[in-house]
């Protein structure tokens, strides 16, 4: 069993802290940006929850035009697709449980890169990855779709007057990157990310990244019907807005039981296996014992 736990454990960390990932363990005592006790550390301590929504993260990001052209213009994402949620995953990570030098040295990486991310859409605007406007719509496709999958997939109990709390802290990286009137609650969130529906797109490249999600690679052949499970449930964290713009049809009540049961027999493994995950190590650098079902 000890073997197979570290087969498991071995493949998990291969995407969530890949090389160059900040050292949890140090410095001793350092809480980061937010702590222990922050909502932004329960909401991002579970892989399986944050895999998926990465992946709705994704295809929600790359309906707006520019954000879309931003990844196809200046990355191999095409060619590398884990390769991009294990640099998101080390981004998150680094940011949410690493030590405060280390969550700004990340945050001041990401920044210089988006320097040199500009070009030109498909229908002539300019693009900028240091833009204000779009590092805002990136952050918020990306932390609804964390929390929304948090929610589904691992504490449906989870209060509101939480969620509110996580949409607050994790704002604080946002504005950091250069974001500006980022939403703070569950209702801001909502209300902004129906404001930007007129700005949303899908055409060619869109179609091809959701194709390239649904046929994404597996750390190895074992892993490959987990990782097709992840990237369905993914898809389907979508807002029903852009489920119709991408032409997925709705799943019917039992399927979409089925979906929500399946995901969770499968991440009950995962969360045997991974005890030197991000947040294990991250509770070990304060002194911590490890908390039931980390």
């Amino acid at each position: 069993m000890e073997f197979l736990r570290q087969r498991i454990e071995a493949s998990v960390l291969a995407i969530s802290r890949p090389p160059g990932s900040a050292d949890f363990l140090r410095p001793a005592g350092d809480p980061g940006l937010f702590g222990p006790d922050s909502a932004a550390w329960q909401v991002h301590g579970d892989f399986t929850a944050m895999l998926i929504g990465g992946v709705g993260a994704l295809m929600l990001q790359m309906l707006h035009p520019l954000a879309l052209a931003g990844v196809w213009d200046h990355s191999n994402f095409q060619a590398d697709m884990l390769g991009r949620l294990r640099r998101t995953a080390q981004f998150i990570a680094g940011t949410t449980f690493g030590g405060r030098d280390d969550a700004q040295r990340l945050i001041a990486r990401v920044r210089q890169i988006h320097l040199g991310v500009s070009g030109h859409a498909s229908d002539g605007r300019h693009y900028a990855a240091s833009d204000p406007e779009l590092l805002s719509w990136v952050h918020c496709a990306e932390v609804s779709c964390f929390l929304r999958a948090y929610v589904r997939y691992r504490n449906p109990g989870f209060p509101a007057s939480e969620q509110d709390r996580y949409y607050d802290e994790i704002a604080t990286v946002a504005l950091a990157l250069g974001a500006r009137d980022v939403p703070r609650s569950g209702a801001a969130m909502d209300a902004y990310l129906q404001s930007m529906r007129p700005q949303l797109r899908c055409d060619e490249r869109t179609r091809k990244t959701l194709e390239l999600v649904m046929q994404a690679p597996a750390p190895n052949a074992l892993a490959l019907p987990w990782t097709r499970l992840m990237m369905h449930a993914g898809v389907d964290l979508l807002p029903p807005a852009a489920k119709q713009m991408l032409d997925i049809a709705p799943l019917s009540p039992r399927r979409a039981w089925l979906l929500q049961r399946s995901v969770w027999l499968a991440a009950r493994p995962i969360r045997w296996a991974v005890r030197n995950g991000s947040v294990h190590l991250a509770r070990r650098r304060l002194g911590l014992p490890a908390r039931d079902g980390d």
